[in-house]
């Protein structure tokens, strides 16, 4: 997944599905079945999802295609126990972060000592 920008307090659904890497058309689905996702729409009907709104799309993504739950077991789950699914998938991103960072830490140490054997 990639990072979203800090500085900007709206997304749109294009910047959302590209963030998660699944189509728009499966973010407004789940905003049909998951009542927690209400993003704001303009005057147009574009759809405007806040970074609250993006942390629960993390949550049923996390879900739904990371654990295979169905949506109604999905549902359930978030009714139950929401709070302690967000700590698991802010573990899950932390750990993902240290991994790629880590991963670019060892190209650019086997890149170095590819240099040192050359020279």
């Amino acid at each position: 997944m990639q990072t979203l920008p800090e500085e900007k307090l709206f997304f749109t659904i294009s910047e959302v599905a590209e963030h998660f890497r699944v189509n728009a058309s499966l973010i407004r689905f789940w905003e049909k079945e998951f009542q927690l996702l209400k993003p704001h729409k303009n005057k147009k009907g574009n759809r405007l999802f806040t970074r609250k709104d993006i942390e629960n799309i993390r949550l049923i993504y996390h879900l739904v295609k990371e654990k295979g739950y169905t949506l109604q077991g999905a549902k359930e789950k978030l009714k139950a126990d929401s709070s302690k699914i967000t700590r698991t998938t802010e573990a899950i991103d932390t750990l993902n972060r240290l991994r790629t960072f880590l991963l670019s830490l060892k190209y650019q140490l086997d890149v170095e000592e590819g240099e040192n054997l050359s020279a």
